[in-house]
């Protein structure tokens, strides 16, 4: 895929509470160039999936249920049986039945669309009101996450079908989350419609992006939303990892989709490398550390200062609970766009404690689903503020990290699941005053970490706001 980069401009639009607050951070060039393709690459992505969905037969827009609709009960029955099975019956079950072809899809056969009619049905928009009269974004977000099992199945069972079979041999599990962006406000007097498609097939794995639009009463369309869902493919009875089905290109379009999913791919591949848990920082991200260490990390200078110090483990806010069959997915775990809203919610309740006023949802910086979450269990959901910066645009910006751990009731001891990345802003009123400031070595990491986020959003936003 040809790709022309515009040269980009260094911006100190971005002022982390760190070195200076009153003072301008200047981007690394690596998150400056990143941020450029980043754009770009939603750009493209937003102007072919409106041809695409024109391109999709309307009859297979449908969603598939991701949700279990089944009584909990006749559920628990069956894996009673399947529990008591031998491993010998298994396999020759997972040989003789449910084994899927790999039959070439086309891009626009895997298309689903779910409508959300805000502003002509006033007793639906209700039931996704906020307490501000604003949309309830987190369960946005949950639909997301329906949307794109939905389009991963139907990409592996055909744009034909209505419901997912009871032994179809594999299962789709979300991976990650890339990034999910809000490129403009929410409009809650507009209906809005969600979409997607794969884009991207690997050997076991498949990219999806989905989209949230609004819809006008002359039906006009804007883009709010767009964000990219890693999907996987695993066997129903080894767990290990199974073909899916591969994409056919016919037109230069699939094949622009199909190259930005391969970006994607080996970008993954590289922000993995750049973890600050396999590499140190950089000399710029050490320097950044140790002014903020020289400026608030000494109790008799913090208390000088005109910035109040927040220790970031003093951010901390819990909520454990008990995962109830009610929230279940198809395949008997806890769905994971309902842990996508819990993280949401309990994170945007911290931005608000943390900033002292209500904030705006500005992008979801990234997920990772580790392993799946049994029904029954006990999940413990944390979050802290990382960072904390104020920009030109923004008075306040802060990122929030939230953890998602299954608890051992018999041990006590805790297994992650799920990572959460988020930001949120205030859009009006003076710079924030409150500074997150780490204490431990690990604490330090995640505050760089959410420097790495920050500075990559706004770099995007000021590189959209300049198109």
């Amino acid at each position: 895929m040809g790709r022309v980069l515009a040269k980009p401009t260094l911006r100190r639009g971005l002022v982390s509470s760190a070195p200076s607050f009153n003072s301008g951070a200047v981007l690394h060039r690596s998150t400056e160039l990143g941020a450029v393709e980043e754009t770009e690459d939603i750009a493209t992505m937003d102007k072919l999936l409106k041809e695409f969905r024109n391109r999709s037969d309307p009859a297979h827009h449908s969603v598939l249920p991701i949700r279990s609709r089944g009584l909990w009960s006749e559920a628990l029955g069956r894996l009673r049986v399947s529990d008591d099975s031998s491993a010998t019956n298994a396999e020759a079950n997972s040989s003789s039945s449910g084994r899927h072809e790999l039959q070439p899809r086309r891009m626009q056969d895997s298309y689903c669309e779910i409508q959300l009619p805000f502003a002509s049905s006033p007793e639906f928009l209700e039931n996704y009101t906020n307490a501000s009269g604003g949309i309830r974004t987190g369960l946005l977000m949950e639909h997301l996450d329906s949307l794109a099992g939905s389009i991963a199945y139907k990409h592996m069972l055909g744009p034909d079908v209505s419901k997912l079979p009871k032994d179809a041999g594999f299962y789709i599990v979300t991976a990650s989350v890339d990034r999910l962006d809000m490129l403009t406000s929410l409009y809650p007097v507009r209906d809005m419609r969600l979409d997607g498609q794969v884009i991207h097939t690997g050997k076991s794995s498949m990219e999806i992006a989905v989209r949230m639009e609004a819809v006008g009463k002359d039906g006009t369309e804007k883009t709010v939303m767009l964000g990219r869902f890693c999907m996987v493919c695993r066997d129903a009875r080894t767990h290990q990892a199974t073909p899916v089905n591969p994409l056919v290109l016919e037109t230069p379009e699939d094949q622009t989709l199909f190259n930005l999913g391969e970006v994607h791919r080996k970008r993954r591949a590289t922000r993995a490398g750049r973890s600050l848990s396999r590499v140190p920082p950089s000399s710029s991200e050490a320097e950044a550390l140790h002014s903020l260490y020289l400026k608030y990390g000494d109790e008799q200078r913090a208390s000088t200062a005109d910035i109040e110090r927040v220790f970031m483990g003093d951010t901390r806010l819990e909520k454990t609970m008990i995962m109830f069959p009610q929230e279940r997915n198809v395949h008997q775990k806890i769905f994971g766009g309902y842990l996508m809203r819990l993280a949401y919610e309990l994170g945007f309740a911290n931005s608000c404690l943390f900033t002292r006023d209500h904030v705006t949802f500005l992008s979801l910086d990234g997920i990772s689903f580790a392993r799946p979450v049994p029904i029954g269990s006990l999940l413990r959901l944390t979050s802290n503020i990382v960072h904390s910066a104020s920009s030109e645009q923004y008075p306040a910006l802060v990122h929030v990290w939230v953890h998602a751990d299954v608890v051992d009731l018999d041990t006590g001891t805790e297994q992650r699941t799920n990572d959460f990345r988020f930001t949120w802003c205030k859009e009006t009123g003076p710079p924030l005053k409150r500074m997150v400031v780490p204490k431990t070595y690990g604490e330090a990491m995640q505050w760089i970490e959410g420097r790495r986020a920050l500075e990559m959003g706004s770099e995007i936003r000021q590189l959209r706001k300049r198109a």
